[in-house]
């Protein structure tokens, strides 16, 4: 082979090898073009995941107002907490009787507080009271049915579970189980010693409850009677325990209560 021959080998040899690192940089730039690409991609979905998660668990600022009752103005935002607090000593309300102004988004409801019948559960209100316990507290519970017909409100978490952090006994049940419209009594756990706490009910209609153990009636609704009723013609909101059993279709919630000592 003559070295003109042997050069022009060099040089097809040589094309050979240029010709093969130009594939393969231009195979590894449409590879990386690619990676590129599904990576883009993926964070694109990543991040509308993300987004489309924040969205759905934030707050709709466009959801519809919960329909109230005429008269009722829309409930405040429950403030979602219960309380670490003390029992109050029964002989502070001992004997005594007060007055106190359940003020809702409704109107206000006033109720007479008997010290003399049932002095634990009525020195419990009033410092709960005292303390806003109650602030924008829904009432979480409407019973329609024919025997028991109560309208249950004092937890401030608004799930029927919250407690002020105490609990006490039942005292002054009545006898035969029956309570009567306007009745104020407590509601409570089944624990009759330890069960009542600062959820109450407001009897609207007369009412059988026939517990061995019963519940503490403290008092009487003297006013407002009118907008529990309003409340409980709205009926119960679906989903709840039952169709007669179960938070109210038509919002109520406590914004304030006040208590006063009443003079003889």
């Amino acid at each position: 082979m003559t070295k003109e021959q042997e050069r022009a080998r060099a040089r097809r040899r040589y094309e050979r090898q240029q010709a093969t690192r130009a594939q393969r940089e231009v195979d590894h730039g449409r590879r990386m073009r690619l990676v590129a690409i599904i990576t883009t991609v993926l964070l694109v979905v990543g991040v509308a995941g993300v987004v489309g998660s924040i969205l759905a668990n934030s707050p709709d600022d466009d959801a519809a107002p919960a329909t109230t009752a005429a008269g009722c103005e829309q409930p405040p935002t429950a403030l979602g907490t219960g309380a670490q607090l003390q029992l109050p000593d029964k002989t502070t309300a001992q004997g005594k009787t007060y007055v106190a102004t359940i003020t809702t988004n409704c109107g206000d409801i006033e109720l007479t507080l008997d010290g003399a019948k049932a002095p634990q559960a009525v020195a419990s209100f009033v410092e709960l009271a005292r303390q806003s316990y109650w602030l924008n507290a829904p009432c979480h519970r409407l019973t329609t049915d024919g025997a028991l017909k109560v309208l249950q409100c004092g937890d401030p978490t608004g799930t029927g579970q919250g407690a002020p952090g105490y609990g006490f006994g039942v005292e002054n049940a009545p006898a035969d189980g029956a309570y009567p419209r306007g009745t104020l009594a407590m509601a409570r756990t089944t624990d009759p010693d330890k069960g009542n706490g600062g959820q109450f009910f407001l009897v609207y209609g007369d009412s059988s409850l026939p517990d061995a153990n019963g519940y503490s009636v403290f008092g009487t609704v003297t006013s407002g009677l009118d907008i529990v009723d309003k409340i409980a013609a709205a009926g119960v909101a679906p989903g709840g325990t039952s169709p007669t059993d179960g938070f109210p279709a038509a919002p109520i919630s406590i914004l304030a209560v006040a208590v006063t000592e009443k003079k003889a």
